[in-house]
Formats: C-alpha cells, sequence, structure tokens
C-alpha cells in the first residue's frame, strides 16, 4: 500500500476543493521539501483533527481524508512556505506511521460505491432556497451557488461540488466526506442543507 505524507488539519477537505496553507513548523517545512522532490508528484494526504491542535503534534487524527496536490509553492524566508494545492481523490487511512519527522501512513484509495441513479432537484432546490436567504442576510453580498451547468456530470462528484458551496461545520463536512457513495452523500447533504436554512431564516427573524 502507498504511503503518504499526512498533514491533519482542523478541516475536511473535500475533493476538488482548493486548499491554501502557511507552513512555519519545522516538521513540515521538512513535509514540503520531500514532497516537491518525490518523483510521483507534490502529494500528501489530509485528516481532520479529532481532538487536538494543528501545531505541536499530539493530536488525534480522524482516518478517512483526501489528497492534496501542491500546484505552487512560494518561499517566504526562515524555511516558511506559502502552499496552494488541490484536493484531489479520497483516501482510507489503513494504518499510521510513526511521525518521523511529519505524520506518515498507509493509505488506500476510497473510490464512491456504486448507489445508482440520484436525484439531486430537490436538494438544488434547497440550495437555491439557502442562498435566497444568505443574499438577504449579506444585503446581497453573497456569492451565488454553482449552477447546474457548472457541476460535474459524475453523481458523487457532482455533490461533493455541492457541498463545498454548503455553510456547514467541519464535523458535518467530516460526514459528506465520509459517505461511502452518492445515495448516502444526496442523504447527509440533504440535512446539512436544511440545518443552514433553519439557521439562515432564524438570524432574519432575529
Amino acid at each position: 500500500m502507498p504511503i503518504l505524507p499526512m498533514f491533519p488539519l482542523g478541516t475536511a477537505l473535500l475533493p476538488g476543493a482548493g486548499l491554501p496553507l502557511h507552513v512555519f513548523e519545522p516538521r513540515y517545512q521538512q513535509l514540503v521539501h520531500d514532497c516537491m522532490a518525490a518523483p510521483d508528484g507534490p502529494r500528501f494526504g489530509v485528516v481532520l483533527i479529532a481532538r487536538g491542535r494543528e501545531v505541536g503534534g499530539g493530536e488525534q487524527r480522524n482516518d478517512v481524508g483526501t489528497v492534496a496536490r501542491i500546484l505552487l509553492d512560494t518561499e517566504i524566508g526562515n524555511g516558511r512556505h506559502i502552499l496552494e494545492c488541490v484536493a484531489e481523490e479520497r483516501i482510507r487511512v489503513v494504518s499510521w506511521l510513526p511521525d518521523d519527522p511529519y505524520p506518515r501512513a498507509e493509505v488506500e484509495a476510497w473510490p464512491d460505491t456504486g448507489s445508482g441513479p440520484v436525484d439531486l432537484s430537490p436538494l438544488l432546490g434547497s440550495l437555491e432556497r439557502l442562498y435566497d436567504l444568505l443574499d438577504r442576510l449579506t444585503e446581497g453580498n453573497a456569492p451565488p451557488p454553482p449552477s447546474p451547468s457548472e457541476l460535474p456530470d459524475d453523481p458523487g462528484e457532482r455533490l461533493f461540488a455541492i457541498a463545498r458551496h454548503v455553510p456547514m461545520g467541519e464535523a458535518d463536512r467530516y460526514a459528506v466526506l465520509s459517505t461511502p457513495g452518492p445515495a448516502e452523500r444526496l442523504e447527509v447533504l440533504t440535512e446539512s442543507v436544511a440545518t443552514a436554512i433553519d439557521l439562515a431564516s432564524w438570524k432574519l427573524q432575529n
């Protein structure tokens, strides 16, 4: 099984999302150096921290994550880096290896399971309602939701793309990431959008 450098973060990174990073800890400076020299490209795994902090080590980590690819590496002095990354495929951690000097893990790809056709029409309708509320809350400054023509054709990727535009907490985002396939993802995401609508409605009324 492939071994990947791992970067535990306070963010559940969804496939297709952008990831800007400011790297200043020595262990992760070494991770960047090793990634940039890797023969299969500058890639590392990202998992959500279950408990603890991003800085200092000793955190507890979730085991479902995403591969991030470094698109741009800018050194800003004293060994620090500003990275622009993009999330690629989803992965599961099979086993954690010793942090030497940064986290590493044996991982396996986790593609979606097949679930047959899924009807996204109700979800897209709810997303329009949510963004109408957000637009009113921000006095017209809410960014528009993605149009259906901008979304991927694959149902699983389409749902990940929609999820990137839904305001939700990291635990909910991790629940979306951890769904086996499109049918389960649709159920979780529909509930997240409904929760966001309720919250936005309450804020407007109060």
